[in-house]
């Protein structure tokens, strides 16, 4: 009796495309980028230079730590629209502390509400069952309004940007002929750590665990609200730190300096492809995401886009980004 072998239908090469992506979700959003990149040479011959890049990485950098700060949250299935009142804090009490007190201790207070906001989130989210959107934008307005009460104390003092600061925020450093950003020098490390912490510890086992499955990490013994503080107490504390290395490259305290970078940094996130329904996602990508995200804001500043265009165009670009990524992820 012969048997005839049977040959497997070839596979379509859109098919064998989509895997491969799948495969390596960060190639999809390395081509954006390099694409926005050429855009912006074709429409502005010569912007792309030395001095550019290092502009986009020190104002990438501050976007992306808070985009670090979603991404944690979001793989528990949570969100933290509280980075941004929490980073402005820090920087306004820094600013105003620091022509008083020592340094270390203007540090220190600076990073008190960051410390204290962090275990509120994380007690009313992972004790009382708080949503963690409700949670943080309730203690983002509370913060808001406490810096406006704290505002009015020190009026008088007035506020200065300390030199440390400004240099990491706003210096460069001249590396084998590239002038390299101060600010990679607090950044490369940090996120080395999230990275880390992510993909090697048991912490970040713990949230992906938490997202993909809550009750069933329950039932695994693990203290769910433990996980939640912790995470929201980090989340903080990045922000705060992130606020500090704002205000150096802006070198203006206001009210409301950090506020504008929240939704960036949740659409950093999403582009960078953690999923908002948590257990899946990674740093890496989040930090293209941002890198994006930045230079997408210098092409519509270029083409002198109305406000209201501007937010329609980056809304659309975000919505199909982050759908295209889906698709590629479902389709494997």
């Amino acid at each position: 009796m012969s048997t005839t072998a049977i040959t497997p239908a070839p596979v379509p090469f859109g098919r064998r495309i989509k895997r491969f992506m799948a495969d390596r979700p960060l190639i999809p959003l390395i081509i954006l980028l390099v694409t926005l990149v050429v855009i912006l040479q074709i429409l502005r011959p010569g912007i792309v230079n030395e001095r550019w890049i290092a502009n986009t990485i020190k104002f990438a950098i501050p976007l992306a730590i808070l985009a670090g700060c979603q991404t944690m949250t979001m793989l528990t299935g949570g969100i933290d629209l509280s980075v941004g009142t929490v980073a402005t804090m820090s920087a306004f009490i820094m600013a105003t502390q620091i022509v008083s007190q020592d340094p270390a201790v203007a540090f220190l207070l600076a990073m008190m509400p960051a410390v204290l906001i962090g275990l509120v989130n994380g007690i009313g989210v992972g004790v009382f069952r708080v949503h963690p959107l409700i949670m943080t934008l309730g203690t983002s307005l509370i913060g808001t309004g406490c810096l406006q009460v704290y505002q009015r104390t020190v009026i008088a003092s007035g506020a200065k940007i300390p030199d440390f600061l400004a240099w990491l925020g706003t210096g460069v450093t001249p590396v084998l002929g590239f002038a390299f950003p101060n600010a990679l020098l607090l950044f490369v490390p940090l996120a080395a750590l999230i990275v880390f912490t992510l993909a090697r510890t048991g912490f970040g086992r713990l949230l992906y665990a938490v997202g993909d499955n809550e009750r069933a990490t329950r039932l695994s013994g693990v203290q769910y609200w433990q996980v939640i503080t912790a995470l929201y107490v980090t989340s903080s504390v990045l922000a705060g730190v992130t606020g500090l290395l704002y205000i150096g490259l802006i070198k203006a305290p206001s009210l409301s300096l950090a506020e504008p970078l929240v939704l960036p940094s949740v659409a950093a996130a999403v582009i960078g492809g953690t999923s908002i329904f948590g257990g899946r996602g990674g740093y890496t990508g989040t930090i293209i995401g941002a890198l994006i995200l930045t230079v997408l804001t210098t092409l519509l500043t270029i083409l002198q886009m109305p406000e209201g265009a501007r937010r329609i165009l980056f809304g659309l670009i975000v919505l199909f980004v982050t759908a295209a990524y889906l698709r590629i992820v479902e389709d494997k």
